[in-house]
């Protein structure tokens, strides 16, 4: 099993493992939604990516359980979708993708501490805390992503990272079993949380009391920049490269002329040079011949390899 921001297993072995009896063996009695032959570009904010074969919505935690403990029956492949910074190869994925989607709960708790659900949105997310005056992920406006996936790549901005406000991680084990850890039983680094095998179904977060119209008026302040600064009109996986050491991937693109650079409709923003967009029927492919050019590009030109931010998984063909 693996959580959203991990390889799945190659399609050869995948396929050698399990059949399409397994896999609707492996969903079956789910209360949630189930779509076989999913095309996954309806999942992602890139909109790229092939076929699942199948993607399942559950519709809450004990549900989350039953497909972990049925997959591992039928020794069934899971992958979880969560975080925005996500690139689906066009073969798509083998086995169960699971969407948290319909895990939205959010609930204020004592001391300025929100829980919420895996699927609750980042936006919907900080809206709450707006409402409620608590203070501490103005950081985060703008990010599309959802808690779960926030969690487990730690996301973040020069301004904050989601790692500042947790204070303890649900998630349901490789075994179908709920399993809380508290932030110190956790190591996070840069965009990336080391966090057991499993699935993250939701988030204890600790805020503080604040005065609404204020933390109103810095969400609009931060949005407001991301907007002027971003492609955020445009289908994207967020930053593609990690930032170098006292340095910006950003600036060392555009310093060597790549803005507007582009293989098919795959295109690197004119915006902000460490994003790329899809300008309407780019694949993976597309994505992948841009990621390798511009690193090519940089580490012949300045010296410095560029690491992936971007989480590239699944199939480059497909195995039927």
């Amino acid at each position: 099993m693996t959580r959203g921001s991990q390889d799945v297993r190659t399609a050869a072995k995948a396929h050698a493992q399990f059949t399409q009896a397994d896999v609707r063996a492996a969903v079956a009695g789910l209360r949630g939604s189930t779509s076989f032959q999913a095309p996954l570009r309806e999942y992602t904010s890139f909109k790229i990516g092939g076929p699942a074969d199948v993607v399942c919505e559950p519709a809450d935690i004990e549900d989350v359980c039953l497909v972990v403990r049925q997959a591992r029956a039928h020794k069934v492949p899971l992958f979880v979708l969560g975080g925005t910074n996500l690139l689906i190869r066009d073969g798509g994925i083998r086995g169960i993708v699971v969407s948290l989607a319909r895990l939205r709960a959010i609930k204020e708790e004592p001391m300025a501490v929100l829980y919420a659900e895996g699927g609750v949105g980042m936006p919907t997310l900080i809206g709450y805390a707006i409402r409620h005056s608590l203070a501490g992920l103005e950081w985060a406006a703008g990010i599309p992503g959802t808690a779960a996936g926030c969690v487990v790549m730690n996301a973040g901005t020069k301004l904050g990272e989601m790692k500042d406000s947790i204070k303890a991680v649900r998630m349901v084990n490789r075994k179908g079993q709920i399993v809380d850890l508290e932030a110190a039983q956790v190591r996070f680094e840069y965009r990336r949380a080391l966090l057991p095998r499993g699935i993250v179904v939701g988030v204890w977060l600790q805020l503080k009391p604040g005065i609404r119209s204020e933390i109103q008026r810095v969400v609009k302040e931060y949005l407001h920049y991301r907007r002027d600064t971003q492609p955020l009109a445009m289908p994207s996986a967020g930053c593609v490269f990690k930032n170098p050491l006292n340095d910006s991937a950003g600036r060392l693109i555009e310093a060597v002329g790549l803005k507007g650079a582009r293989v098919g409709d795959a295109e690197v923003s004119m915006k902000h040079a460490n994003f790329m967009v899809n300008r309407g029927q780019a694949n993976a492919a597309d994505v992948t011949a841009l990621i390798g050019k511009v690193r090519s590009a940089i580490r012949r030109r300045v010296g410095v390899r560029l690491d992936l931010e971007l989480k590239i998984v699944g199939e480059t063909s497909r195995y039927e």
